[in-house]
């Protein structure tokens, strides 16, 4: 859970060590490479370099963060996982699994979890995971997603029945998008706006073989009244059937 020219300056300024500080991702961690069509299977691996980690309109962590990720998609299944780290000790670590559905539906379940958390520890006091229910709708240029988180986890932060819903409408070079929650994903628990923002996005051509996307984002939280901008590349490879 971005843009060349402007975008290079703007991930040079982000990057300096004065910003040193964390950006879902993409505002999640669902999948984030997709096998070419006509693939039986696929494998796809990479790695994300953001300026900062922001998720559905908060900051995780604190400065630039490394987020690398595996997928597997066979037919209309797919799985993977996802990380983040920063330089001052913020880690995460996601699985995911989902299922294409007909109609530009997905319909799939999300781990999110804090390595510095006991793995096995899924007690509501304590527990370091917390279980998501993701419900997707795409078409061309418009996205819907409706998220329910199903435990009380009190390590991780989750409430239990924590939701999120976004919107999101794609023009030629930008993209728009808002999401409300409750639960962890607001200051006091309680439904609201949180995650408004647009994201542009664009190819560096390096070689004649390799691309490199870039995209920046700017997100305002009307919750904490906080607003954020950070720019992002991707480095990923994709091998199948």
């Amino acid at each position: 859970m971005f843009r060349p020219g402007l975008i290079i300056s703007l991930i040079i300024a982000l990057m300096m060590p004065p910003f040193l500080q964390k950006a879902g991702g993409q505002d999640s961690a669902l999948p984030q490479v997709s096998p070419s069509a006509g693939r039986e299977s696929a494998w796809g691996m990479g790695a994300d370099l953001v300026s900062s980690y922001i998720w559905r309109g908060s900051r995780q962590g604190s400065g630039p963060h490394i987020q690398p990720w595996l997928e597997f998609s066979a037919g209309c299944f797919s799985a993977g996982a996802w990380g983040t780290v920063d330089l001052n000790g913020y880690e995460e670590a996601d699985l995911w699994f989902a299922f294409e559905l007909p109609g530009g539906f997905m319909l799939g379940i999300q781990d999110y979890y804090l390595p510095e958390l006991p793995y096995f520890d899924l007690s509501a006091a304590g527990g370091s995971h917390a279980f998501e229910l993701n419900l997707d709708w795409s078409s061309d240029n418009i996205w819907l997603s409706a998220n329910c988180i199903l435990n009380e986890a009190g390590g991780i932060g989750a409430y239990g029945r924590d939701l999120y819903f976004e919107a999101g409408f794609s023009f030629e070079h930008v993209s728009i998008f808002m999401g409300a929650g409750n639960g962890w994903h607001t200051e006091e628990g309680g439904f609201g706006l949180c995650n408004l923002g647009l994201e542009t996005a664009r190819e560096i051509r390096i070689t004649e073989r390799l691309v490199l996307p870039v995209k920046a984002r700017m997100v305002f939280n009307p919750d904490s009244e906080q607003l954020f901008v950070l720019a992002g590349i991707t480095f990923s490879s994709v091998t199948g059937d």
